[in-house]
């Protein structure tokens, strides 16, 4: 068969050239629908892809024989030196300041916790379920508002000096408000830099800044405790602004330090960029594209079933994170211990699921698979919250142990939920939907962990534990349903099942994203 090249765009003025090109569209299209047809062969598209000898189908490039000989794309294959190197580049421009904005962003909601037992409770009157609503007040416009943001983080400093529980719930509020896109965004920029199996370690790694914060915010709370009616201040106020004026100083300079596009960074050369556009394209990105957002992306991004049960994985799985961060301290003076030690006693757990977590994220990567690990998060939690619940009669050492076994599944699973929709999804606008959705959902539970631990219900906390565990297994749930929904249709490309696909117009081939045959799912 004659080779089939494609000419200029298809708005160029050339009469000529635009009836060569749609004639070409036609003939490339014509031959791959029939293949796709041909139910006796029962060929993937992989396949097909090497008998018809198409290196692009989406980008209409060249097409050979039958034959497949040279059917193989001509680009030499990248050089794992240069590529080794090129990551490690990225991960010191990338992930440094976005770590220490997160992990202060974190440090910034969840300080509120230390302060409850350092007199917050008492000179605000926080009685009831007054320091509940203080907490979920928070996600309200956090979810409402939960779109990509320029990360600079102006909040936090008026905290110190609030009289009123009214003032505290108000800039509780704007809290969550300013700080809305910090995650879907992270998340958006960080995937357009890495191979999807690069990916969970990376992600991992940068969701310890909030465990980091959690053993931080309990070291600085033991030591701000002395600072306790200095300038006739409580200590409480001085945590909130210490730590404020952290995070106001840090955010004069991220501006500056956090990365753009992989195509306008300057920290990466012509050479570089080149590179990383090849290794994102090998790993799928060539073809599986979305880089216009129309009516086709809409219905494709809000109708794909993917994104709503990541985000429902997210939303369970995330629980444990929320509600132990919100009320480990007060769960450890409930243990015995007095405020000063509670606060200490926060650190061990959060240094040991940092561990945990970089090791899981390694081995996920390792293993190139997601869901596996996803469940044995909801193992560990499962073991802790059902110590939890049966803990009558049990040593404080016994129920210590039990925060951690739910420490560790509770943070290990939301970044894999992250990472596993973030490689299951194709196309920059796919992503930003994508990442933003599945955040949006997922905090809801903010305001469910915010409720669940009662004060009536101390120490043992029945509500808190056991809606914890059901949310839980609510995210492995969804998890297996993920699971095997991708599964089978890795096994339908694979049959060649959905290469009817590219029939379509070629815009509309050119922009499916995920959809696209040649795209395979990560289990």
């Amino acid at each position: 068969m004659a080779t089939l090249t494609t000419g200029t765009s298809p708005r160029a003025s050339s009469h000529h050239n635009a009836t060569k090109k749609g004639l070409s569209h036609l003939a490339v299209y014509t031959k791959t629908a029939a293949l796709a047809m041909n139910v006796k062969k029962h060929t993937s598209y992989s396949q097909q892809e090497k008998d018809v000898g198409i290196c692009d189908i989406p980008a209409v490039a060249n097409m050979k024989g039958s034959t497949g000989s040279e059917g193989a794309c001509d680009a030499d294959a990248v050089d794992p030196g240069a590529a080794r190197r090129l990551r490690w580049k990225i991960d010191l421009h990338v992930y440094p300041i976005l770590f220490v904005v997160y992990g202060l962003s974190f440090l910034d909601r969840i300080n509120i916790s230390n302060a409850r037992i350092q007199g917050l409770t008492e000179d605000l009157e926080l009685y009831g379920n007054r320091f509940n609503v203080a907490l979920f007040i928070y996600f309200i416009p956090y979810i409402l508002l939960e779109i990509p943001s320029n990360m600079i983080i102006k909040k936090m400093r008026p905290l110190g000096f609030v009289k009123t529980y009214a003032q505290l719930v108000v800039l509780r509020f704007l809290l969550g408000a300013i700080e809305a896109g910090v995650l879907p965004g992270i998340i958006y920029v960080t995937s357009m830099y890495y191979k999807r199996h690069d990916f969970q370690v990376r992600m991992s790694s940068f969701f310890c800044s909030v465990v980091v914060a959690g053993a931080f915010g309990g070291l600085l709370a033991y030591a701000i405790a002395d600072l306790d009616g200095h300038r006739n201040i409580r200590a409480w106020r001085w945590i909130f602004i210490i730590e404020g004026a952290a995070t106001a100083f840090i955010s004069l300079i991220a501006a500056f330090l956090i990365v753009d596009w992989p195509s306008q960074a300057r920290f990466l050369n012509v050479e570089e960029k080149a590179l990383l556009s090849r290794i994102l394209a090998e790993d799928g990105g060539d073809k599986a594209r979305m880089d216009t957002l129309n009516k086709q992306a809409y219905r494709l991004i809000f109708s794909d079933w993917k994104i709503w049960l990541g985000s429902l994985i997210y939303l369970g799985v995330g629980v444990t994170g929320y509600s132990l961060v919100f009320f480990m301290p007060t769960i450890l003076v409930e243990f015995g211990w007095k405020a000063r030690d509670a606060q200490v006693h926060s650190i061990p757990v959060y240094a040991v699921t940092a561990v945990a977590m970089i090791l899981i994220g390694w081995l996920s990567d390792r293993c190139k698979h997601r869901y596996g690990f996803i469940m044995l998060g909801c193992v560990f939690a499962t073991v802790g919250y059902g110590i939890l619940l049966g803990q009558d009669g049990l040593s404080r050492d016994a129920k210590y142990g039990a925060l951690f076994f739910a420490s560790i599944g509770g943070y290990t699973a939301p970044p894999m939920a992250l990472a596993w929709l973030a490689n299951n999804v194709s196309g920059h606008w796919k992503r930003a939907f994508s990442a933003g959705i599945q955040v949006t959902v997922g905090n809801i539970v903010g305001i469910v962990a915010a409720n669940i631990f009662l004060d009536r219900e101390a120490p043992r906390y029945i509500t808190g534990y056991s809606v914890a565990l059901g949310l839980n297994w609510l995210g492995a749930i969804a998890a297996t349903v993920l699971f095997v929904g991708l599964l089978n249709e890795n096994r339908k490309r694979d049959a060649g099942e959905r290469d009817s696909r590219l029939c379509q117009p070629l815009e509309e081939v050119r922009n499916m994203g995920d959809d696209h045959p040649s795209f395979r799912f990560t289990l």
